[in-house]
């Protein structure tokens, strides 16, 4: 297993996709049960306990086809190993972009905001085993910090300061990668960066127009073209809401002219082509209900610079 990746958008040649196995809401995570105080949705209660298997059944078709298509384009496709999170009251292996963050050959195991995907780790031994070098963020020294709160711009990556992470954890990063100029930036204060800042390739980076501005855009893309996304289609999601209706722009550059997007996005997907884009339009049923789009669901291993 080759891991070599510094981007979001050289040729994709090996990457993880995730599993929505024995997908389960925590009941006894302290974290993830404040989660009902912190939402903004206040129609129906934050879920708890085993994910419908429906829901499971369908979040599985999907990803099954995706790992299809990407084997068609060349990719090589690895999985999470098995887990019964309903039985360990863990969360799933659905979005292991969340888990880990490779960056070059290093693979950085983080001290993730629900203490309880901690358990994940262990279905990807075989990444932590293969790395040349692994790093271990203490998980109790003050760092919070989901791998999927950075965007990676080669020798810049800039990192979301959210309820995911934390400026101590961006602290303990400069710290370990001082050949990497690091840019803090807390223009959305939810979870993740990959439903905001989309880097298409080098040079043209897509962003969430009701998040980001020309007044806070990250320093780091002050010479990219920027296309600022206003209008999404709305998908819709069982019971809560674990997304937003942004989760619309997390899709997966396969290559600098290959994107795979939500085939409901009609606007984004003609944008795309317009720019000379192959979009390669799929389905993600439960990506609002799991919280996970094409990124949130692959961990790309090795991008060929």
């Amino acid at each position: 297993m080759k891991i070599h990746s510094y981007n979001e958008w050289d040729p994709l040649r090996s990457v993880v996709v995730g599993r929505a196995d024995h997908a389960n809401w925590p009941v006894h995570d302290p974290v993830f049960s404040s989660e009902s105080e912190r939402t903004l949705w206040k129609q129906t209660p934050v879920p708890s306990g085993p994910v419908p298997d429906w829901i499971i059944a369908e979040a599985n078709e999907d990803l099954d086809q995706l790992v299809g298509v990407l084997r068609s384009l060349n990719v090589e496709v690895s999985r999470p190993d098995d887990f019964n999170f309903q039985i360990h009251d863990g969360m799933y292996n659905y979005c292991p972009r969340d888990r880990l963050l490779v960056y070059g050959d290093t693979v950085v195991n983080p001290a993730m905001m629900y203490p309880c995907r901690d358990m994940e780790l262990q279905c990807y031994h075989d990444i932590v085993d293969a790395a040349p070098r692994y790093l271990f963020m203490p998980r109790h020294e003050g760092m919070i910090l989901d791998a999927a709160n950075i965007a990676r711009l080669n020798d810049k990556w800039i990192f979301l300061e959210s309820a995911s992470g934390n400026r101590a954890a961006y602290d303990w990063l400069c710290s370990h990668f001082t050949d990497v100029n690091i840019e803090l930036c807390n223009f959305y204060a939810g979870v993740h960066i990959d439903s905001t800042i989309v880097p298409l390739r080098e040079g043209l980076v897509l962003v969430n127009g009701s998040r980001v501005t020309p007044e806070n855009l990250p320093q780091s893309l002050k010479d990219w073209e920027v296309i600022y996304c206003n209008h999404v289609e709305e998908q819709g999601f069982f019971q809560y809401p674990y997304a937003s209706k942004w989760i619309a722009l997390n899709m997966l550059v396969v290559n600098p002219h290959t994107v795979i997007v939500d085939k409901n996005q009609s606007t984004l997907i003609s944008w795309l082509e317009k720019n000379q884009f192959t979009v390669i339009p799929m389905q993600l049923r439960h990506s609002r209900t799991l919280g996970g789009g094409f990124h949130c669901v692959t961990l790309d291993l090795h991008r060929e610079a």
